[in-house]
């Protein structure tokens, strides 16, 4: 079943945070967690499952943080939501088999239709599309308030 969970939700808006935010280095946890609101012990957590499934890259040290880990447009949320998906390892209800003859051949099905439409916009929708939207909102990036000391 596709629902909006805090864990979902938290993924999401980190990745959007740190390709919306990441200058010439990385983007550090403790920056995420202060613009987004989010736990800094819970962040990590989500961040290491993006790290391990290959979206974010991480990078130790006193300049270390998180990156993505491919383009902008090569992101999808719905990647991001089948990784969490994954983690929080509940089951659908609508692809279970036992149930009444009503909901198992009528309501589930509509029920399934409805989430496979929603996963292929999802799987559609890029993290550059999202940075596009955050910027036509007018949200500030930190990127570019970062100094350029180049001479």
């Amino acid at each position: 079943m596709l629902r909006l969970s805090k864990k979902l939700l938290f993924a999401i808006e980190a990745v959007v945070d740190i390709a919306y935010h990441a200058g010439s280095g990385p983007v550090r946890s403790t920056d995420v967690s202060r613009r987004q609101g989010i736990p800094r012990r819970y962040l990590e957590q989500v961040l290491q499952q993006l790290v391990h499934h290959g979206i974010l890259a991480g990078q130790r040290g006193p300049k270390g943080g998180y990156r993505l880990a491919r383009e902008r447009r090569r992101i999808t949320v719905g990647e991001i939501i089948r990784i969490v998906r994954k983690l929080e390892g509940t089951i659908d209800p609508a692809s279970e088999p036992d149930g009444s003859e009503i909901g198992v051949k009528v309501v589930r099905p509509i029920w399934i239709d409805m989430q496979r439409e929603m996963m292929q916009r999802l799987d559609n929708l890029t993290i550059e599309q999202l940075c596009a939207r955050a910027r036509d909102s007018g949200i500030m990036s930190e990127a570019k308030n970062v100094p350029d000391f180049t001479i």
